[in-house]
């Protein structure tokens, strides 16, 4: 249990290494492993490229420079005045437009007569293959006219124009190419040219455009502004307002202002008058009582001499009897002075109806005469904002007039070419220089661009190698152990591979064995026999030879017996040197021959050999008899260790029945020769009928060629590359 939990946990330390870092190496090594192939292949992609160029006519580029200034004359002010828009940060952007455009084009090719050099003329061209790729030439036969030939030409020279407007700047560089340096020249000086002349042009019939069109609206404004003054001055006598709006909105004001406060006035008077008329009205028992009549001053006199007739008439009445003279004298005074009292009570109170209806009265003539204020305040604001209106009109046509009056002078009397020139050249352009092609960079290109695709190319080649090349491999792509590495042994050492293990003890493949054999005794320590069935996918992986050294290895420690069980293309006899015509395996189960007759012992070696003998008509029959199954158990009671040599697996079912009699199956693979898809469908196949395989031996491998590409063999590839399956014994 302890020897187990450490397997895992050394095996978990040992094959749990970072996805980035094995991607990575994965495409170094990939990439390093055919690296004179990619290299061959940019080398050759480069040469292709520079011998491609040398046919290549070449381009030869002229430059003239340009310094664009925006116009700060009068004249900008026509084309605000005419178009609408002021020059803005967009100016050089469209110069550039314009020099690229194609109605200076065809000024440069008219004026250099284009249509008959022979470097835009297509009729003058020589035919070849690469023509049917260029720009529309006429049909074979076919004669040119003049709008053909002159379309071709022009679409030919705006393909050769390249502008480049300096960052931050007021200069354009404006570049032609073409296969003649001087002609290059000329032709940039000629566009150059013909952008200052056309903007002269231009500005020129902008110019006279602006002026046409400003004479006719100073015209229109000139009439606009006299049918406003006729209109303001025909409301003003129709109104009668003159120029004393002023005075006249004063006096109004005025007599608004004074009238408002006798309004106000009168109706406060009529408030007080109504008051004491109400009091009056709720009163008319009792009037005396009210505050009006009790504080009138009459009305407190009489009221006085009513009380003093009342005192003497009392004075009387106590000293004398009723018919007295005096009594009935007093009496008499005493009515009249109520008499008198009530009367002016009375007129007390008709004179405060009549306050109230006089103040009644005042404040609807007053109110009267405010309204009729008010509306003529009313009529003189309408009249004024009709004639401010007018005003307006008046004001807006002669600012409009004089300012366009004014536009028109300065227009009309600067003169046209001042100050219009917005381009001059700054350095000509002089006999071009060679723009393309560049050799050299394209070769360089080619070259890089060689080593990525054959980069591309190797690691396409090595993803799609489903072959397998290391014990990683083996591990990552099968899910099984690899039990030993075996190297590839070349010439005549290949050939007797059989007898490595007894001939060359000392060598790396017989340490290979040895770490097979030690891989296969860990697998089942507790089993006193092993069975140990050697198989592989397809012929030609090696598994004889490894069937035959693995018992050798054994058969040092162990009673061992080696049975050919390839009863097909049997070739154990033929490695070890044995007698082809002596009995084995097949006689057995004739009943020509014993066991003891037919098993041979190595010699220099304890190793028995059950051979073949002479082939059966029907294997498979014999390999499944139950027969068989007994012979096997009764030998693996007499030996400790008992290794057979079955036929692969992906061609006939002989070793699946053979597994499932065995303790362990080991399945041989070719390393970078054998598919993985088809080692893990053999030994799915295996699994599936119930056999136990223990592992897989890489036999054939190239450790030189292994260790330079896939690094994992560093220091081994010499002498003691077998002791890599080391850690693989101890990760099993």
């Amino acid at each position: 249990m302890a020897l187990t939990e450490m397997t895992v946990r050394n095996r978990s330390l040992d094959l749990r290494p970072k996805a980035e870092s094995m991607e990575l190496l994965f495409y170094w090594r990939s990439i390093y492993k055919r690296k004179w192939y990619i290299l061959a292949f940019a080398v050759a992609f480069a040469v292709i490229a520079s011998v491609a160029v040398s046919f290549v006519t070449p381009v030869y580029r002229a430059t003239v420079t340009l310094m664009v200034e925006q116009n700060r004359a009068s004249v900008v002010s026509v084309d605000e005045v005419y178009s609408g828009v002021s020059a803005s940060r967009e100016h050089y952007q469209t110069q550039t437009e314009i020099l690229k455009s194609p109605a200076l084009a065809v000024k440069v090719v008219e004026r250099l007569n284009l249509t008959s050099h022979p470097e835009f003329d297509p009729r003058q061209r020589k035919k070849s293959f690469w023509m049917s790729f260029g720009a529309n030439p006429a049909p074979d036969g076919a004669a040119w006219t003049e709008e053909r030939l002159q379309a071709t030409v022009l679409r030919d020279f705006m393909g050769r124009i390249s502008v480049e407007p300096g960052r931050f700047s007021q200069i354009i560089k404006v570049s032609f190419d073409a296969a003649d340096r001087v002609l290059a020249a000329s032709i940039a000086n000629a566009l150059a040219e013909a952008y200052i002349a056309n903007d002269l042009d231009t500005r020129y019939r902008i110019t006279q455009q602006a002026s046409n069109w400003l004479s006719e609206r100073v015209g229109v404004l000139k009439q606009n502004l006299d049918e406003s003054e006729t209109a303001l001055q025909r409301y003003r006598e129709k109104e009668g307002l003159l120029n004393t709006r002023d005075l006249a909105q004063g006096g109004a004001t005025t007599q608004f202002e004074t009238l408002s406060l006798a309004a106000s006035a009168a109706r406060q008077r009529r408030l007080e008058a109504e008051h004491r008329y109400n009091q009056i009205q709720s009163a008319r028992d009792h009037p005396e009582s009210l505050p009006a009549v009790i504080g009138n001053p009459q009305v407190e006199r009489l009221k006085e001499l009513e009380a003093g007739a009342e005192r003497r008439l009392a004075a009387l009445s106590s000293r004398y009897g009723p018919d007295n003279v005096r009594v009935v004298q007093a009496r008499r005074d005493l009515d009249v002075a109520r008499e008198n009292t009530r009367r002016q009570t009375r007129q007390v109170i008709a004179g405060i109806r009549q306050d109230y209806e006089t103040a009644s009265a005042n404040e609807r003539a007053t109110n009267r005469m405010l309204g009729s204020a008010t509306g003529s305040i009313r009529d003189i604001n309408r009249k004024e904002f009709q004639l401010e209106a007018l005003e307006r009109d008046v004001t807006s046509n002669r600012q409009i007039y004089e300012r366009f009056l004014n536009r028109y002078k300065e227009t009309t009397a600067a003169p046209t070419g001042q100050n219009s020139v917005v381009a001059r050249v700054v350095d000509p352009a002089i006999p071009g220089w060679l723009y393309k092609p560049q050799k050299g960079r394209i070769t360089q290109i080619a070259f890089v661009l060689g080593l990525l695709l054959g980069a591309l190319i190797a690691l396409l080649r090595e993803r799609i190698d489903t072959t397998l090349r290391s014990a990683d491999d083996v591990e990552e792509k099968l899910g099984l152990p690899t039990v030993a590495v075996l190297p590839l042994l070349s010439g005549n050492r290949g050939k007797l591979a059989g007898r490595c293990y007894l001939d060359e003890p000392g060598s790396p493949f017989a340490e290979a064995i040895r770490t097979a054999r030690t891989s296969i005794l860990l697998s089942a320590i507790d089993e006193t026999s092993k069975t140990l069935l050697i198989t592989s996918s397809v012929p030609g992986e090696g598994k004889s030879a490894v069937s035959i050294n693995l018992a050798l290895a054994h058969a040092q420690t162990k009673r061992t017996l080696l049975i050919e069980a390839d009863l097909r293309r049997p070739s154990v006899v033929q490695q070890l040197g044995l007698d082809p015509t002596s009995p084995g395996l097949a006689e057995i189960f004739a009943g020509e021959a014993s066991f003891a007759e037919c098993i041979q012992r190595i010699e220099g070696s304890s190793l028995y050999v059950l051979p073949v003998g002479k082939r059966p008509e029907d294997p498979l029959e014999m390999i499944g008899s139950a027969r068989f199954k007994v012979f096997l158990e009764r030998v693996a009671k007499a030996c400790e260790i008992v290794i057979i040599d079955s036929p692969p697996v992906h061609l006939v079912s002989d070793a699946v029945v053979l597994s499932t009699m065995a303790t362990g199956v080991i399945v041989v693979v070719k390393a970078d020769s054998t598919p993985a898809p088809v080692a893990r469908r053999v030994i799915r196949t295996l699994q599936d009928s119930g056999a136990n395989v223990i592992g897989v031996a890489l036999n054939q491998l190239n450790l030189k060629k292994a260790d330079r590409y896939y690094g994992a063999y560093a220091g081994y590839s010499k002498e003691y590359a077998p002791y890599l399956s080391k850690k693989q014994i101890r990760a099993v």
